[in-house]
């Protein structure tokens, strides 16, 4: 195992592999230079589910599941729900992370971050 560091409550990064992994199960994902995403388990859930209409009426304060969707992605071994969105109708996935892993690799190495109980520093 390599370097690790938390980006989410359930997701790490091991700098050293460039992977993504859950952080319950530790599950490599996908490749760090991929939307992590990609490398979840993925249900589209009616917004009706979740958000009950306050009262029935035409507008009820409920999301119309002809506007949005909810997006759960889950870690394809134990099933810890990683991420969540709202999204409208046809839009593509949101690449909400990205991180520069080689500019990342050489300041750890140069010594100018280092990894306490995996989160980066600035060393001092």
């Amino acid at each position: 195992m390599g370097r690790r560091i938390i980006i989410t409550e359930y997701l790490e990064m091991d700098i050293d592999e460039s992977q993504w992994h859950c952080s319950r199960c530790d599950k490599e994902l996908i490749d760090a230079q991929t939307n992590y995403k990609k490398g979840c388990l993925v249900y589209s859930r009616d917004p009706r589910e979740i958000h009950n209409p306050v009262f029935e009426a035409e507008y009820n304060f409920a999301p119309d599941p002809e506007w949005v969707r909810i997006i759960e992605f889950y870690c394809p071994e134990c099933g810890t729900q990683i991420e969540t969105e709202y999204l409208p109708l046809g839009h593509p996935i949101t690449h909400d992370i990205e991180i520069d892993v080689e500019s990342l690799k050489a300041r750890l190495d140069n010594g100018e971050l280092e990894i306490t109980d995996k989160r980066l520093e600035v060393r001092t």
